[in-house]
């Protein structure tokens, strides 16, 4: 792949914790929300590579391998006054030589779109970003037969299997980080396996830019009734979140959209998820009704 010549004055590097705050500052200039713990959460769970002119960071790309089979990436930010340098190009291809054959996911920006097209990524789906405070938040009760609980510790390892299930990613590296500044919820079924509690779903809901964020959320789906488990995990998060700032990310295939704009949770964007050398398959059987943000999947 491509290099910048020799006689540039930009010079591509590995990201380390020393640039969180240049890059929180970049993407604040384009009014992305994210805070600098979010950046810490991000660099923490992944790798990456930033664009510097002498002592000036111009420009980020992280990205996420979590299996040998499956990797997202994302913040992917170039200083707008240096566009049209091939910047973004050079740090999308160390990504891209970085994640090697696995099945690469990301969200894509209008502008990125082009560029991401011209590197192998084809769509694959929509994602909506509905977000507010002014939410009204109706009793949702689970199924019949189901309770929500907050989430415990020994709910750790089938927190992660349905995450895993339901993206098609190996969560377990990603979702004890979550869990630390989460207050999650789960919906237990009727019955007990050998592990005690069947744990059918859960959501998450931890502090993330202008304020809080809901995701994922992830419910067992083998008996139809995965909508009505969704709605009732979300609306017990934003419930506990009430008159605070609270985004989720939705993927258009579930169809939330509609229910979170009843309750005022209006869709304020919506991108286009891409993905590289095929897609990964998922669990007909679990769902993802919301992801954890537009980088990490």
């Amino acid at each position: 792949m491509s290099t910048l010549p020799a006689s540039s004055s930009l010079v591509c590097m590995p990201f380390s914790e020393a640039d969180i705050e240049a890059a929180h500052a970049l993407s604040q200039e384009i009014r992305w929300p994210h805070r600098a713990d979010d950046w810490l959460l991000a660099a923490s769970t992944g790798r990456g590579f930033v664009v510097k002119e002498g002592a000036r960071l111009v420009g980020t790309a992280l990205c996420w391998p979590w299996s040998e089979r499956g990797a997202t990436l994302g913040l992917v930010i170039v200083a707008p006054d240096q566009q049209g340098r091939g910047i973004g190009r050079m740090l999308m291809e160390r990504l891209l030589d970085t994640l090697g054959p696995r099945t690469t996911m990301l969200h894509a920006t209008p502008a990125g779109q082009p560029l991401y097209e011209k590197l192998g990524f084809r769509k694959t789906g929509l994602l909506h970003q509905h977000q507010g405070s002014d939410f009204r938040v109706p009793p949702v009760e689970p199924p019949p037969g189901e309770r929500l609980r907050p989430l415990e510790p020994g709910d750790t390892a089938r927190v992660i299997e349905l995450a895993s299930r339901a993206s098609g990613l190996d969560r377990s590296a990603l979702l004890p980080a979550l869990l630390d500044v989460s207050r999650g919820v789960a919906v237990i079924g009727s019955e007990r396996d050998q592990r005690g509690e069947t744990v059918l779903g859960f959501a998450l809901l931890r502090p993330f830019g202008r304020g809080h964020a809901i995701g994922p959320v992830a419910v067992a789906s083998d008996d139809g009734r995965q909508m009505q488990r969704a709605q009732a995990l979300i609306a017990n998060r934003l419930a506990a979140n009430s008159g605070k700032f609270t985004r989720i990310d939705t993927p258009d295939e579930q169809g939330l959209g509609p229910w979170l704009e009843s309750i005022g949770l209006p869709r304020v964007d919506t991108v286009v998820k891409m993905a590289r050398n095929g897609e990964l398959p998922r669990d007909a059987n679990v769902l993802q009704f919301a992801i954890v943000n537009q980088a990490l999947g």
